[in-house]
């Protein structure tokens, strides 16, 4: 195995026995990113130099006995995560050149484990978008097949971690944009319940849904990574002050007396057949394991949850993103005209088109004379949707659910139909509306394409959701294929 295939547990235990270093992983990683970033085009910022300066700093604490799991492993960040004094532009002309003056908490917290961070990571702008083809920057590719794409918004974040471009990246997740690239690239995506992770820092889409969370080669790494991210912030309102397990300790193959339910409503019209196939099996993996499976588990709003979510999420994003007037930072028309004009027209060619899309969708819910009729009645159902969760969860531990309803499809193939793209995260955006947990975990592949199996608990239940899917990824293997670049 060469160094850039590397696990964080297993980089780990060869930095803690010196018998690589820091530099030498770090060097190894770059070296990879030259020889197949053209093809994947997963990042926006490489930042060989600082990353190599990490590397050094990480091993003086190596040599000096301070060494944690995270210690001089090389971390791809998500583009709309602030990063000191590194361009942080959420892949979009209208922070073209915005260097933000401070950390994102979780990226402090990474700098505090001995982060060595190689970059930056493409996304669909703002982090709207399902493909990672919204990019200002240009398109990402999936690794598996250069020709599809990686899934969004967490595009970037996923395509380099399956093609061995870092070894762990950090993506944000506001309706599946962490699970379902995570799904067409066959690696592990987690989006932790709301207020788990802190959200200070990161560039806001729509503040009630968004969630960090890792994107990882293998379960183990991703409970690693949240033993290090999670944790109360004074600095997020929305921070939750509950004591962060070791998620280490969950990672137990055993299934036995767990209950699980299989809702019926994530099979939608219209799902690949060989998809359905793949997390059938892969559900049936589960109950040989020794888990007992309930198929005939019904949650009768979830039709509802991608209006609800397509009405509450572009209402925040247009209450969010009116900051971006040209005059405080960030890209600003220097044609003539007033000070309307030049706001105006800033946004104009600032804005991309999904971005402008949703803005205008939120604006029209908000304006006066809808706000009952569409988002005050968004969040009436969303309370419902919640409740039917909870109801869910007083009898079983876990729901199991595709990803996606599709193998990862050719870029350019949903461009000009919005709905066909806001399709991709059917199965993902409900946990979102409800903040639950929920984890991608790969679950075989369809014609040679990755399918990726959803796994939900109750609000700050992550340990059992990584529990399932250690357990599932111990007697499959899938994590440990690799895509031929």
């Amino acid at each position: 195995m060469q160094l850039h295939q590397l696990t964080i547990h297993e980089a780990h235990d060869l930095l803690k026995n010196k018998i690589i270093s820091s530099v030498e992983l770090t060097q190894a990683v770059i070296d990879r990113i030259h020889q197949v970033d053209a093809k994947v085009k997963a990042f926006v910022t490489i930042t060989e130099e600082a990353a190599l300066q990490q590397a050094e700093q990480a091993d003086e604490q190596i040599a000096s006995g301070k060494i944690n799991s995270l210690t001089g492993v090389p971390v791809l960040i998500k583009d709309n995560m602030c990063t000191k004094g590194v361009l942080t532009t959420c892949s979009s002309k209208m922070l073209h050149n915005f260097k933000p003056p401070y950390n994102a908490t979780v990226v402090s917290k990474l700098k505090d484990c001995g982060m060595v961070m190689v970059g930056k990571a493409n996304m669909d702008e703002f982090a709207m978008g399902s493909s990672t083809e919204n990019s200002a920057v240009h398109v990402t590719h999936n690794p598996w097949d250069t020709e599809r794409v990686p899934g969004g918004s967490s595009g970037g974040s996923a395509a380099a971690v399956a093609a061995d471009e870092c070894i762990y990246a950090l993506g944000s997740d506001t309706g599946g944009s962490i699970r379902q690239p995570a799904g067409f690239c066959s690696v592990i995506g987690l989006k932790p319940t709301y207020g788990r992770v802190s959200r200070y820092g990161l560039v806001a889409f729509a503040s009630s849904l968004d969630q960090i969370g890792p994107l990882t080669k293998d379960v183990t790494d991703c409970a690693l990574v949240m033993n290090a991210i999670a944790g109360y912030d004074p600095s997020d309102s929305t921070s939750v002050a509950n004591p962060v397990p070791d998620y280490t300790k969950s990672l137990v193959p055993e299934l036995k007396g767990l209950r699980i339910g299989v809702p019926k409503e994530y099979f939608v019209k219209g799902m690949q057949p060989e998809v359905e196939k793949t997390v059938r099996t892969a559900i049936n993996k589960i109950e040989e394991l020794g888990a007992k499976v309930d198929w005939d588990v019904s949650l009768p709003t979830t039709p509802y949850a991608l209006a609800v979510y397509y009405i509450i999420a572009p209402s925040e994003a247009s209450a969010n993103l009116s900051r971006y007037d040209g005059v405080k930072y960030g890209y600003s028309y220097e044609g003539p005209g007033s000070m309307w004009d030049v706001m105006e027209k800033t946004r104009q060619f600032g804005f991309g088109p999904e971005v402008k899309r949703r803005i205008m969708l939120g604006t029209y819910a908000l304006s006066s004379g809808y706000y009952d009729a569409y988002y005050l009645k968004a969040q009436r159902v969303r309370t419902l949707i919640r409740h039917e969760f909870d109801k869910a969860f007083e009898k079983y531990d876990a729901l199991l659910t595709p990803t996606s309803p599709t193998v990862p499809f050719k870029i350019g193939e949903k461009t000009d139909s919005p709905l066909q793209m806001y399709l991709s995260d059917v199965c993902t955006l409900p946990v979102n509306i409800a903040g639950l947990p929920g984890i991608s975990i790969p679950a075989g592949f369809a014609g040679n394409l990755p399918v990726g199996m959803q796994i939900i608990s109750r609000p700050f239940n992550e340990e059992i959701i990584f529990k399932i899917a250690y357990t599932y990824e111990q007697v499959t293997g899938w994590q440990k294929q690799k895509p031929d670049i």
